[in-house]
């Protein structure tokens, strides 16, 4: 059974940085890509970053772009998310997530996605 579980959330002041972890077990995780996404009371999940199987290809939210970094460790078998210079917007529900499919491009979409963890809170105080 897949199961992907993330950490590292927890309550920053704005400008602050975390780094969230997902960790992931179940099948070959070096074959698949990995995403972030988010969510926020009220509001539907959104993408927030992206590698590929491989690890060389990154893409980010405009959202995040330049302060969010997304990273991989497959003999951890481990995906990670460095937010640095926290906004209050950033506050959300942020979740790991596995693609579906081996070896495919990375993908922004939450239906490619199949497999997710159960989230992680993030909350920036202003």
């Amino acid at each position: 059974q897949v199961q992907l579980v993330e950490s590292g959330g927890g309550l920053v002041q704005a400008g602050g940085s975390l780094r969230l972890s997902c960790a992931a077990s179940g099948r070959t995780f070096s074959s698949y890509g990995m995403g972030w996404f988010r969510q926020a009371p009220g509001k539907e999940r959104e993408f927030v970053a992206a590698i590929d199987w491989s690890g060389g290809s990154t893409m980010n939210a405009d959202s995040v772009k330049g302060r969010f970094t997304i990273s991989r460790d497959n003999a951890k078998n481990t995906v990670y998310l460095q937010m640095n210079s926290l906004k209050p917007e950033d506050t959300a529900v942020y979740y790991c997530a596995s693609q579906g499919m081996a070896f495919v491009a990375l993908t922004t979409t939450q239906s490619t996605y199949r497999y997710w963890g159960q989230g992680t809170q993030v909350t920036v105080s202003s």
